[in-house]
């Protein structure tokens, strides 16, 4: 009977791109045994570059110990585990490569990947982040100074059925936003998100050395009348149209637009709201609107239609728990923050892939532009609670050649102004 194998890993960038590296370990999957660590600082690459990484070593070392044993991937990085599953398609250039090396180590089917959240991922963590605190101090990751063991005892057994892969959503984003330092946060993806380096201009899409971004601006519909309430108003719920005042907001805002000349398309959330402030704007430039359905609000669940306050006094146990950890579901089965990031970095890639050089208007909802920033800043999850996101408000990051993004504008309401 072949043996089987357990592979966990994990990759980090401090800053995506910035100083990187992973963590994998190879565990006997019948006596829960680790049989073999792998560490490494890898420069500066993005978050999911170092994810790939992490699944190589991973592969390469349990090839190293049997080459006809069975293998289960264990990773927090949804997007590793969605594209080596074969659902998600691979279009970013750095990630190809990788991953067709990974598929090469094992027999296709003797591998099975299974998504986990970060907190059963804690050994590979900490061996990514041994990693990169070596490469700070010039040096580079030994195995005689790990101390990954102190998290491998939080590991669980995997399902029965190696075939089995869960449903679950992923953590952080990160495939999702990235990691700083040793603090996990919502996505890493995914998060590969883009750290800023380069200077603003006027026109939102200038060419620097890199060549031209793709540049998307990012408007948040105008007010519905649950808007000045305050209230939840995710893609679950009524889907309210546009007040009085919101449809003058899209006017505004599309006359703006024309001034300044820079858009070449428009893309909307399909939800109402989106749909209508898009259409004002497209009618103006002599555009037409497509729907990305990856651009859609949050789903709030129970709390839809709710205020803050009435969500306090109904819900204070869930509430709690959605404000201390971004992957916590408002109650009744809405969407996590780290679902929402998850989707919001896998738009932006194919979107970034599409429209390379190009401005591009994203007409969308609160929490996927402040994602769109926080991946972009590499920021902790915790900050979608620090920025303030007015109706019909204008943000822009443009995104470059080499992963960077610039973040050049954010809450721009000067346009409301008589």
């Amino acid at each position: 009977m072949a043996r089987e194998f357990i592979v966990e890993a994990d990759g980090g960038s401090r800053g995506n791109p910035g100083p990187a590296g992973y963590g994998a370990v190879v565990v006997d999957a019948a006596t829960g045994e680790t049989l073999t660590e792998a560490a490494e600082y890898l420069g500066v690459v993005t978050n999911n570059v170092a994810e790939y990484r992490g699944l190589l070593a991973g592969l390469r070392a349990a090839h190293a110990l049997d080459p006809s044993a069975a293998v289960h991937v264990r990773m927090d990085s949804k997007l590793v585990i969605e594209q080596m599953s074969g659902r998600w398609k691979i279009k970013h250039p750095d990630m190809k490569p990788l991953a067709k090396e990974a598929g090469r180590v094992f027999p296709a089917d003797q591998v099975t990947y299974e998504w986990i959240p970060r907190a059963e991922n804690k050994h590979a963590d900490r061996l990514a982040n041994e990693a990169m605190d070596a490469g700070k101090r010039g040096e580079q990751w030994s195995a005689s100074a790990s101390t990954a063991e102190l998290d491998a005892g939080g590991r669980t057994a995997p399902r029965k059925g190696r075939g089995a892969e869960t449903s679950a959503a992923p953590p952080r984003g990160r495939d999702q936003p990235p990691r700083t330092g040793t603090v996990t946060t919502t996505d890493k993806t995914t998060a590969d998100t883009r750290a800023a380096s380069t200077v603003a201009s006027p026109g939102w899409s200038s060419a620097p050395d890199l060549g031209a971004p793709a540049t998307f601006v990012l408007l948040r519909h105008g007010e519905t009348p649950l808007t000045p309430q305050k209230r939840f108003s995710g893609s679950g719920g009524t889907d309210p149209a546009l007040s009085d005042v919101g449809l003058e907001q899209a006017q505004r805002v599309a006359e703006a637009l024309a001034r300044r000349g820079t858009i070449e398309t428009i893309l909307a959330s399909p939800l109402t709201r989106t749909r209508q402030t898009a259409g004002a704007v497209a009618e103006r430039l002599g555009l037409d609107v497509t729907i990305e359905e990856g651009l859609k609000e949050t789903d709030f669940g129970a709390w839809e239609g709710l205020t803050f306050g009435e969500v306090r006094e109904r819900h204070p146990d869930d509430l709690n728990a959605w404000l201390a950890d971004p992957e916590a579901h408002p109650t009744g089965g809405g969407e996590s923050f780290a679902e929402t990031a998850t989707r919001i970095a896998a738009t932006r890639d194919k979107l970034v892939a599409a429209y390379a050089g190009r401005t591009v208007l994203l007409v969308t909802h609160v929490t996927p532009i402040k994602t769109f920033v926080r991946l972009a800043l590499g920021a902790p999850p915790e900050s979608l609670f620090r920025m303030e996101l007015s109706a019909a408000s204008l943000s822009a990051v443009a995104y470059y050649a080499d992963g960077n993004a610039s973040v050049r504008l954010f809450n721009d309401t000067s346009h409301l102004r008589p």
